[in-house]
């Protein structure tokens, strides 16, 4: 089977070309914060530089392993779906389900170690940009050296393919045995989720207004709010389009067909959430802090420094990634649905008509995602606004929110029509036949 899952990646690489992206993206991202760790224990570095550097390393690779999980599965769900009918003819034809896991896995592997190599050389750039970033704020010496060694290899090499295979159980699962007992758990998990984040955002109450860990629960409860609600996607989807009434012929098709599939866009959905509640909040607080220090003509402490570039960082990272997500999970679901819109079209409907109904459900899910992504976002904001500068909503949150709904909107919308479109240029007649 592992000969047979490399024969499958030579032979049809577009199939793969999703996860490659996710895999590649991820192990620069984790090489390169890791190289901060062979910078910091090479000679001469100074004991402030080489925990700001540890810092950074620490928290950004924690975030960016459990990024490079989530996107490879995202990317490898859609992949196995696609080839439910593929496994099942395997599988008929005597493969076990055993076998059936080494391939997949060997699928995922294969892929993973040539993102992998592919992203050594940006690794080493991103890295050397990063503690030229810290140089620049006076966080880190001048005279430290970027250093790329044993930590930043090692951890791509076994992260990201480890990340991939787990990833690809967890897909090959969810398709061949069915999500009912996964269905069943989420509730559990996304209430835990939910009163977990709302009792930390609570407790920044309990903080004064110059306190160094003011930041850290209303900031943590924002993000479990947004994982529980992202646990809750095809619910919170199915709930919102059961009271939502669009007219015209594009409107109704668009509502039946992500009433539909719910379930396959609940994880386009969870991005969504998760990239609005984090950002949103992450940058509207971390903006307020920034004008309340500048405001009393303090000067921030080296550890305020390492907090601003961190938030910022992860905050960019997450971005990438959640856009890759979106892009990737929107590309393959659109590019699948060729028969779908070749038999809309024989029966009657233009390639304008069809345009109009992605474009609905691409805005529809948009607007879902940032309702409830502000949602969880706000439940940290305010706490937060109220305690270090006694306002309930701060006016740097219309220009944070407006860019990062801006950005959800492109990746969403524009994703969506744009992969229509291509597939748009099959003709109709050849579309049903081919796809069938």
């Amino acid at each position: 089977m592992l000969v047979l899952a490399l024969r499958s990646v030579r032979q049809r690489p577009g199939r793969f070309l999703a996860t490659l992206l996710s895999a590649f993206l991820g192990a620069a991202i984790v090489m390169a914060f890791n190289s901060l760790h062979d910078t910091a224990g090479a000679p001469g570095v100074d004991a402030v530089s080489s925990e700001t550097l540890r810092t950074a390393a620490g928290v950004v690779g924690g975030y960016g392993t459990l990024l490079v999980f989530f996107a490879v599965a995202s990317a490898l769900t859609v992949n196995v779906r696609q080839r439910a009918a593929e496994l099942e003819l395997l599988r008929r034809s005597g493969a076990t389900p055993g076998q059936l896991r080494r391939m997949v896995v060997g699928e995922a592997l294969a892929v993973a170690l040539v993102g992998t190599a592919a992203a050594v050389l940006p690794a080493v750039l991103g890295g050397r940009l990063l503690v030229e970033l810290f140089q620049d704020t006076g966080q880190v010496a001048a005279s430290v050296d970027h250093s790329f060694g044993t930590v930043a290899l090692s951890s791509g090499v076994f992260v990201t393919p480890a990340a991939s295979a787990g990833a690809a159980l967890l897909a090959l699962r969810r398709v061949t045995r069915g999500r009912r007992r996964t269905v069943r758990r989420r509730p559990v998990f996304a209430w835990a989720a939910l009163v977990a984040g709302a009792v930390a955002a609570s407790s920044t109450f309990a903080f004064s207004a110059r306190d160094e860990m003011l930041m850290a629960f209303p900031a943590q409860g924002a993000i479990l709010l947004s994982v529980g609600f992202a646990l809750m996607a095809p619910r919170l989807l199915t709930g919102v389009l059961g009271r939502l009434a669009l007219g015209g012929a594009s409107g109704w098709l668009a509502v039946r067909n992500l009433r539909r599939r719910a379930g396959e866009l609940s994880g386009i959905l969870m991005a969504l959430i998760l990239f609005t509640a984090v950002s949103t909040a992450t940058l509207t607080m971390q903006a307020v802090e920034s004008d309340e220090v500048a405001a009393s003509g303090l000067v921030k402490s080296v550890d305020a420094k390492n907090l601003e570039t961190l938030n910022y960082t992860v905050v960019g990272i997450i971005v990438v990634f959640v856009c890759v997500m979106l892009v990737n999970s929107l590309y393959a679901a659109t590019t699948y649905r060729g028969r779908e819109f070749g038999q809309q079209r024989l029966a009657g409907a233009t390639p304008g008509q069809v345009l109009g109904v992605v474009g609905v459900e691409g805005l529809v899910l948009t607007v879902v995602g940032l309702l409830f992504g502000t949602l969880a976002a706000l439940a940290g904001i305010v706490p937060f606004t109220v305690v270090r500068s006694d306002a309930v909503l701060p006016g740097q949150l219309t220009g944070v929110w407006t860019a990062v709904a801006a950005v959800g909107a492109a990746a969403t919308v524009g994703t969506s029509l744009f992969t229509a479109r291509r597939v748009l240029r099959t003709p109709a007649v050849r579309a049903v036949g081919v796809a069938a």
